[in-house]
């Protein structure tokens, strides 16, 4: 019996649609939680797309809705009057963000941007607010999650304060390859982006990429940065 295009096409969405709620289920905020109010959570859950470069809210919109990063990563950054662009935190799947502006209400605290084609669920305020009351156990899973933010800021912070250029990027390489596969020691990131997260001009990142590429410590190809030699990029992390 032959069977039509449009059934398998059907079968195909619903196995994608069943993939996108376990991750949903399984990420960070939700994970440790009974499995039947992951469920419930991963049903309220609307899937939606963003193309490369589109903007997913801006600084000063209303915070009506939580995400979770499916597939892709998200630029969370601000800009000043001027237009001078810092970015706070590259996220990746299974990540959250927008839990700031849910909890208080208020506007939100930056600019968020696909960096890559990306699949986000999104979990309307009033249903994380419900779903907090009801148990209030929830709360401490928020709590963690707020507390890794604020270390990741103050870390930033210190980061861009205490460190020059070359120590900055290479914390930065460190941990936007532990944020990948386990196994990997690529990083997908253009440098002007590169430049953005550690508070550098483009030029003087490029110099830094330079010098580690003839020193056989990193490979460059277009946006692909690939750490060959992770045990001196450690070193150069923690400057004397």
């Amino acid at each position: 019996m032959k069977i039509p295009p449009g059934f398998i096409i059907d079968q195909l969405k619903r196995e994608q649609e069943k993939q996108q709620r376990e991750q949903v289920a399984n990420c960070i905020l939700f994970r440790g939680l009974p499995e039947q109010q992951r469920t419930t959570l991963a049903g309220r859950a609307r899937i939606r797309t963003f193309a490369k470069g589109e903007i997913i809210f801006r600084m000063g919109d209303s915070g009506d809705c939580l995400m979770a990063v499916l597939a892709g990563r998200v630029r969370i950054s601000v800009a000043s009057p001027e237009g001078r662009e810092m970015v706070l935190a590259i996220l990746g799947p299974d990540e959250i963000l927008g839990e700031i502006t849910v909890l208080d209400g208020k506007e939100r605290t930056a600019d968020a941007t696909a960096l890559d084609a990306c699949t986000l669920a999104i979990l309307d305020r009033r249903e994380v607010l419900s779903f907090l009351e009801r148990d209030p156990s929830a709360w401490l899973r928020v709590v963690e999650l707020l507390c890794a933010r604020l270390r990741n800021t103050d870390q930033h912070i210190a980061e861009i304060t205490l460190l020059d250029v070359p120590a900055r990027v290479a914390n930065t390489l460190l941990r936007l390859i532990m944020q990948g596969e386990p196994a990997s020691r690529q990083v997908k990131i253009s440098q002007s982006a590169l430049g953005q997260l550690v508070g550098a001009t483009r030029e003087s990142v490029n110099k830094c990429l330079a010098e580690w590429l003839r020193s056989g410590i990193v490979q460059v190809q277009s946006s692909l940065i690939t750490v060959a030699n992770r045990a001196a990029l450690e070193r150069l992390a923690q400057p004397d």
